[in-house]
């Protein structure tokens, strides 16, 4: 089968191979894989920002394709049915454990960039019918981490969510705020991002170029409150700003690193509005379903920035490591479709 390795902690390490094509045993799944999308992690991985235990592996953690052959024992899927594998296909459900949570696909174990990976069946959510393939792919980290972070501070109507960026858990993170009643407030450094940001329909727009101090303008926009939910995707240079927007016995979920991994924050914010300050490690296959049903019952359309042909991986990388210029997720389109 034809496949993308990463042979390196380069981007210089992507390359097209050959390899044998992987048979499903008992309870598993083999899974024809039609799409890709690109995460953070991926970029991490791919340039030694993100241990893995060894080289060459097969690339990129979220993916959806179609049902090809079904292992002894499986009768919950059927052949030719569209499916999107969890990016943590050991974890089904309940909380986090580090032997179930750390195997991830793409850095453990096999990634998206294969014509064809085998799977548990436990690993595998139906694809909601109204969408494609690409925007399929998207669900598996920024959908579950979006619908967690929801969860996690009982988003209803009325809440006020904050949302800094416009990568594609903040853009998930939107529309399903938004399908659950709440208001939404999200940064960006580009005026055209924030337009498409109230098409989706953020209720306010703060430029962080022009407004560094953003979090003050959270506040100032929510009467002084503050949000009930700021999803924190920055890290050190973020995550200060992210306690000060919180409004009191709200949440700040903590779910990426891209300006770096130490921060500094004032205790006693968080103490005084008794904040939850909570990590996440994306979510179970539990969770991945249940995003999905939500976004099936929503009819929402997952935003695809970009899609790159499979031939086109390297730069679908690059386009992703220029930083700033993608509005929502980045797809890997596999040939032969």
């Amino acid at each position: 089968m034809r496949a993308i390795e990463l042979s390196a902690p380069s981007l210089d390490g992507l390359r097209a191979v050959n390899l044998p094509q992987p048979e499903p045993g008992p309870g598993e799944v083999l899974v024809r894989m039609r799409a890709a999308s690109l995460n953070f992690v991926d970029l991490a991985v791919a340039t030694g920002r993100y241990p893995v235990p060894r080289f060459p592996l097969i690339p990129v953690a979220d993916g959806a394709g179609e049902v090809a052959e079904v292992g002894a024992g499986v009768t919950e899927f059927a052949v030719g049915q569209r499916v999107i594998p969890h990016s943590k296909p050991l974890w089904v459900g309940g909380p986090a454990r580090l032997e179930t949570s750390r195997a991830t696909r793409g850095v453990v174990l096999p990634g998206s960039l294969a014509e064809y990976v085998v799977l548990p069946a436990s690993a595998l959510v139906p694809t909601p019918a109204h969408l494609n393939d690409e925007a399929a792919a998207t669900l598996p980290i920024a959908a579950t981490t979006a619908w967690r972070g929801l969860r996690a501070a009982n988003v209803r109507p009325g809440s006020v969510v904050a949302l800094i960026g416009t990568g594609g858990v903040s853009v998930l993170a939107l529309q399903l705020a938004k399908a659950a009643g709440a208001t939404v407030v999200i940064t960006s450094s580009s005026d055209e991002k924030l337009e498409r940001a109230r098409a989706l329909g953020a209720d306010y727009t703060i430029n962080y170029r022009s407004t560094p101090a953003w979090d003050e303008a959270v506040r100032e926009m929510t009467g002084g409150n503050g949000a009930d939910l700021v999803i924190e995707t920055g890290g050190t240079q973020t995550f200060g700003r992210s306690v000060n927007a919180a409004a009191a016995g709200g949440t700040v979920f903590v779910i990426g690193f891209v300006t770096g991994t130490t921060a500094q924050a004032d205790l006693f914010a968080i103490m005084t509005k008794e904040l939850n300050v909570q990590g996440n490690t994306t979510g179970s296959v539990a969770d991945l379903r249940d995003v999905a049903r939500a976004i099936a019952a929503s009819k929402i359309a997952p935003v695809v920035d970009k899609t790159f042909p499979i031939g086109e991986t390297p730069q679908a990388y690059a386009y992703l490591a220029q930083g700033g210029q993608h509005f929502g997720k980045i797809a890997i389109a596999h040939e032969g479709r």
